[in-house]
């Protein structure tokens, strides 16, 4: 069953890093729900989240999600105390913190466009990230780590992809430098020629 799951795994994996340019270091990020539920599974996320993934993990969480275990009181100390372990991602709450559900997902944007994998266990937060294309779901079922299979909004991304509708985001990078270096360019032929062009004096 474990060498399945991590073929599976492995499998998934190879999509997103062909499909949407995700490399490690894997960003990693965590809520307290599933912090909570590795306590109670007796997980150890630090030691299990890179076998898992077959490569190096950063993982993080938001100054939202910890605010909220403060909320919640001594039941889910244990779970605040993993999570405050994890490196801090800047949100836009800083000031004024929001529910770590919604937190989490403004932190996914529109497209992912940091390649974070999202661990927890949260229905909301679920529901809401498989609406987005390209966000790897982690969950804890049956006291082992499992990543999800991609979202039909991820699928149906790629597909889109393939029939030339989209761009990937590579392909989006390259665009971009392309332009880029074309502007350079064109700034670079204007000011040669500003030099060059000198006004014929009068007789």
């Amino acid at each position: 069953m474990k060498i399945k799951r991590q073929k599976q795994a492995k499998k998934t994996i190879s999509f997103y890093k062909y499909n949407f340019d995700f490399r490690e270091p894997f960003q990693i990020l965590i809520d307290g729900t599933f912090c909570q539920a590795a306590l109670k599974n007796k997980i150890q996320i630090k030691e299990q989240m890179p076998k898992y993934l077959m490569g190096e993990v950063q993982l993080c969480t938001t100054n939202c999600a910890l605010k909220e275990l403060d909320t919640l009181g001594k039941e889910l100390y244990g779970a605040k105390i993993i999570l405050q372990r994890f490196q801090l991602r800047k949100c836009a709450h800083f000031k004024d913190p929001v529910p770590a559900s919604e937190c989490l997902l403004s932190m996914l944007e529109d497209s992912n466009p940091h390649h974070y994998f999202v661990a927890t266990q949260d229905r909301t937060v679920t529901a809401g990230l498989k609406k987005i294309p390209g966000v790897p779901l982690l969950y804890i079922i049956l006291n082992t780590i499992v990543l999800d299979k991609p979202s039909q909004a991820s699928l149906s991304h790629v597909q889109a992809v393939q029939l030339g509708e989209l761009v990937t985001p590579a392909q989006q990078k390259s665009i971009q430098s392309m332009k880029q270096e074309r502007a350079s360019k064109t700034e670079r032929g204007g000011a040669g020629r500003g030099r060059g062009s000198r006004a014929t004096p009068t007789l």
